[in-house]
Formats: structure tokens, C-alpha cells, sequence
């Protein structure tokens, strides 16, 4: 048996890290190396944050996995709260968007099906890298409509 040259192996702290509004987030799988199946980002949110407006992907699906503290999610019309080990599968075409409410930073994976988005948050990152920074609304409206991506509310408070 041999290893496959498309292999990915990444350790802890391994694969390109760009920060979105002053939160890290790790390309552990993109686009390029799945033949466009996944994305899988790992992103830490300081804490307590406010994350992304409340949106619908048209084209992609997205899941969370909670490794570490905790989210609060909007899922459609329901508000969930995702601790370590809790797994959520946004649909695409589902309203959604997470915070952390809590009082510890909250570290989770997500998947997005087909791959693409992490091509946005890259994007986002170039003019949005750290936290305080009024976000520049008609850019990110631009990506998110680039990237298939309607911001249809508020973030979680």
C-alpha cells in the first residue's frame, strides 16, 4: 500500500491561517485539493463575538463541529446553543449565522460542500484582519454576492 500524492495530513496549528476581524481561521482542506468536493476551515472565536450576518448560502452547505467552548446558532428560525461535540448541518438555502456568547474563545471545524467559501473568508480577510475594524458594508456585500451568499439580517447579538 502506498501513500497518495493527494493525501493531506496536517498536524495541530498546520495548514494557511488568515485572520477575519482579528479571529484565526485555518484552512485545513480548500477547494484545489478536494477537486472542488469540501472546504474544511477551523476557525477560533474570541469571546465573546459576534460572527457573520445572518445569510443563506444558494450553492454550498455548510456543518459544524464544536471542538472547544461553545456557539450560539441561528438555524432557519430556531436558536440553538452547540457545545464541545455538537455537530449542526445547515442546508443549503437555510437562513443561519453563530456567535459566542460565552466567556471563553470557541474553536470549531466547518465543512462547506461544494468547496468555495473558504475563497470568501480569504477574500474578507484582505480588508477585514482584525477585530474592532468598522466593516467596509458594500465590500462584503460584493463578496458575499461573488460567492453565491445573500445576507439576509443582523448578526447575533
Amino acid at each position: 500500500m502506498t501513500f497518495h500524492d493527494r493525501a493531506i495530513v496536517l498536524r495541530p496549528g498546520e495548514g494557511k491561517t488568515v485572520s477575519v476581524f482579528g479571529d484565526p481561521h485555518t484552512f485545513k482542506a480548500v477547494g484545489e485539493q478536494t477537486e472542488g468536493a469540501y472546504g474544511l476551515v477551523e476557525i477560533t472565536l474570541r469571546a465573546p463575538a459576534s460572527g457573520p450576518p445572518a445569510h443563506v448560502h444558494r450553492g454550498a452547505e455548510e456543518a459544524f463541529y464544536v471542538l472547544e467552548g461553545e456557539l450560539t446558532m441561528l438555524i432557519g428560525d430556531r436558536t440553538i446553543t452547540a457545545r464541545a461535540g455538537s455537530f449542526a448541518l445547515v442546508p443549503r438555502g437555510t437562513v443561519h449565522t453563530f456567535a459566542n456568547r460565552g466567556t471563553h474563545e470557541a474553536r470549531f471545524l466547518v465543512i462547506t460542500s461544494p468547496a468555495g467559501l473558504e475563497r470568501a473568508l480569504e477574500e474578507v480577510a484582505e480588508f477585514a484582519p482584525s477585530a474592532g475594524q468598522p466593516p467596509d458594508i458594500g465590500r462584503l456585500r460584493a463578496i458575499a454576492e461573488k460567492y453565491n451568499t445573500e445576507n439576509v439580517g443582523p448578526p447575533l447579538a
